[in-house]
């Protein structure tokens, strides 16, 4: 079987920079935090610039859309909130600000019903979503949701200063998890990788090629046989996670989803959590972009509520 996760990137890792940043609007864009990239954390966007400061950007960092108003109460009190936390991220996620009556084709597209709302973005397409004021601790742990869904899996924000056109060094801890993928040692190379998030808890990088090595490793014990005994036995939670990990394995990552998703509709309680986990661990090993992760993840949100 020819595996659904491509672990290539890791042994191909051309030490090219990110594209630049788009140039900022005219329109009120908000300087640069102090800090390590080269993005401005707060934006202003309209239909001229939504390409090219949203969906473009999206390809770097998370974009948060804050489709606001200027009569609109409930805004006034979210939008400082989410400035506010946006310089504290220094451009590692993005705040864009859309004016909706200035911008009434953008308040489309997103089918806005209400305002405020709030979209995030990542490789150009939408993740999730809110409307209404929320409180700091609920938006602070929806921006961690946020982040760490596209960890490892956008091209990262680029430098503030430095040469773009000379390439970055090899990283030595990178390339020994690279031999050891390429010995064929999983068990070596989660262990390196795992020193790099000892080291640095945060390297997006690590964080994805761990998860990519665990699943790799935990498929290889799966008998093949695994999907026609799950069918066989409906209600064995077991034989349907082993099923599942085939068939993303298998480059059928739609099956394994409709497979779980539809257990995690019929069971409940410890059953119910325990699938549940298992398939936003899956998700985690594709782009959020992915149009087969963004439909099962709202036909997710479907069968738990």
């Amino acid at each position: 079987m020819s595996g659904a996760v491509d672990l290539s990137a890791l042994k191909e890792r051309a030490a090219a920079p990110p594209p630049p940043a788009p140039a900022p609007s005219g329109d009120g864009a908000a300087p640069a935090a102090s800090g390590s990239t080269g993005l401005a954390p707060v934006i202003d966007v309209t239909e001229a610039t939504f390409e090219a400061e949203v969906l473009v950007r999206s390809q770097q960092v998370p974009v948060v859309v804050d489709l606001w108003a200027t009569w609109c109460e409930p805004c006034k009190q979210l939008s400082p909130l989410l400035e506010k936390l946006a310089h504290e991220a220094g451009g590692t996620w993005v705040l864009a600000k859309v004016d909706v009556d200035a911008n009434p084709r953008i308040a489309q597209a997103f089918g806005v019903q209400s305002v405020p709302t709030v979209v995030a973005i990542a490789g150009g397409q939408p993740l999730a979503d809110f409307q209404g004021a929320q409180p700091e601790p609920q938006l602070r742990q929806w921006l961690a949701a946020v982040q760490q869904a596209t960890a490892g899996k956008l091209s990262g924000p680029p430098a503030a200063d430095g040469n773009a056109d000379e390439p970055e060094p090899e990283d030595p801890r990178f390339v020994a998890a690279e031999a050891a993928l390429d010995e064929g040692d999983l068990s070596a190379a989660e262990a390196e990788f795992q020193k790099i998030l000892d080291e640095e808890p945060a390297n997006t990088e690590a964080q994805g090629a761990i998860r990519q090595v665990r699943f790799l490793a935990r498929v290889q014990s799966v008998d093949p046989g695994a999907v026609a005994a799950a069918d066989a036995a409906p209600n064995d939670i077991d034989a349907q996670l082993q099923a599942a990990d085939v068939e993303v394995y298998s480059q059928a990552p739609d099956a394994a989803f409709a497979r779980l998703i539809g257990v995690v509709a019929r069971s409940a309680g410890d059953d119910k959590t325990r699938v549940r986990t298992r398939l936003l661990e899956l998700f985690e090993l594709f782009d959020p972009a992915e149009p087969v992760v963004m439909t099962a993840r709202r036909k997710l949100a479907a069968a738990l509520y």
